[in-house]
């Protein structure tokens, strides 16, 4: 009799308990108010294939309630103009996000949107769609990338400026390029001892750009030898490259004046295959021992192999090329490195013509800018977040350069134009 007192009170006392579990149970299932204001805008200065979608958030979607009764928003949509079209599912944005942007629509197609939330165990909220259609469309200019033009265009008019300063005669000073003035002494020495030069113009087509640039100089070579008689050799991996490297020479030497001492046979192709073609090379090098050795163009894992093997036979090194990762060993084993930009420049160096010029001024004056205004928006963005340390954004007004950091931010690397 005491035992069923006791359990009876127990299940009194337990009861309120199992009531108010019970009704957090309820209120958890029960699906999430809809959102509010839901539209959609054409996307402005794009190609006509995006749209976005802005809506208020649902009255559920509230960050201190414990658990959420919106865990994400779910947008579907429609062709308005077919019949037959069911709304389909095209992202799930979370939680406390408010737009979204369509970006898979085509030029001129009416769609119809709907948006709903969902909450604990996959129940959804009424669906709200648009009042009406939408469509997205093909703009003639992107004017969310109008900062971009303004840097195009500011380049490109330095470019024509100065190259239209060098045919009227004005001199541009460029740089001195040690890698291209010790073409002379190069060729000179080997003259003097009686031995080769060798001139190795990468391993790629003629199709790299990186090889033409190596066909350029070896121009400037070719002319040098022909003026110091010197013996010049170009062992190619590519068929098209001995065929222009053969052109090239054979019109240096035309050029200097001795065209009987052109021989077709010292430019010759060896194999496509890496590596056979740099133990070819590497072989001949240990034999004939050459003075002067100049690697112009796009090399791999052979760099090393050629700069060392160039090294070991005492001969004066060249090399240019814009592979990253092989310019260390050049830099280690050669006399001279072209590094990059100095590689590509070296046919305007070399040939001084007024269109290269202008265009290598152009270029430099284009990069000094931009650099100036990459040093320029650091010191805003620093000076700004400085300002700003622990100042709270409500409490005042944002200062001249946390507007302009956000203008750089939004504008300038964002999305925002010259808004």
């Amino acid at each position: 009799m005491q035992y069923r007192i006791f359990k009876l009170a127990l299940i009194l006392l337990l009861l309120p308990l199992v009531s108010v579990s019970g009704l957090s149970v309820i209120r958890a299932a029960e699906p999430p108010a809809p959102p509010a204001d839901f539209r959609a805008e054409d996307v402005p200065g794009d190609a006509g294939t995006a749209i976005d979608l802005f809506w208020t958030l649902s009255p559920d979607d509230q960050p201190d309630l414990k658990p959420r009764k919106v865990l994400r928003y779910v947008i579907s949509r429609k062709e308005a103009d077919n019949e037959e079209s069911k709304f389909e599912n095209i992202g799930e944005p979370t939680y406390r996000v408010n737009t979204f942007r369509d970006s898979n629509c085509e030029a001129g197609t009416p769609y119809l949107y709907q948006i709903e939330a969902v909450g604990q165990e996959s129940l959804t909220s009424k669906p709200v769609v648009l009042n009406e259609p939408v469509i997205a469309s093909l703009q003639w200019f992107n004017l969310q990338r109008s900062w971009f033009a303004v840097f195009v265009v500011l380049i490109c008019g330095s470019v024509i400026v100065f190259i239209r300063l060098a045919r009227s005669g004005k001199k541009l000073k460029v740089r001195k390029i040690a890698g291209l003035e010790a073409i002379n002494d190069a060729v000179g020495r080997a003259t003097e001892m009686g031995r080769s030069c060798l001139f190795v113009p990468g391993i790629q087509d003629i199709n790299d750009i990186q090889t033409v640039a190596g066909i350029t100089i070896l121009a400037q070579v070719a002319e040098t030898t022909a003026d110091y008689r010197a013996q010049l050799e170009v062992p190619t991996s590519r068929s098209l490259v001995m065929t222009t490297a053969r052109d090239t020479v054979e019109a240096a030497y035309l050029s200097a004046g001795r065209p009987d001492e052109y021989n077709e046979d010292d430019i010759y192709y060896i194999t496509d295959e890496q590596f056979g073609y740099v133990a070819s090379v590497t072989g001949k090098m240990v034999r004939d021992k050459p003075a002067a050795c100049f690697y112009m163009g796009a090399f791999y894992a052979e760099s090393l192999i050629l700069a060392e093997t160039g090294n070991s036979v005492g001969a004066i090194q060249v090399a240019g090329t814009a592979m990253p990762t092989q310019l260390p060993f050049f830099v280690a084993a050669c006399d001279f490195t072209l590094i990059g930009e100095e590689f590509f420049a070296a046919s305007a160096y070399l040939s001084g013509e007024p269109q290269q010029l202008g265009s290598l001024k152009g270029q430099d004056f284009g990069k000094l800018i931009g650099g100036l205004l990459l040093i320029a928006g650091c010191l805003i963005m620093t000076l700004s977040s400085i300002q700003s340390r622990g100042v709270a954004p409500d409490n005042q007004e944002p200062t001249y350069l946390q507007s302009a950091s956000n203008y750089i931010i939004e504008n300038i690397l964002g999305k925002g134009g010259f808004k």
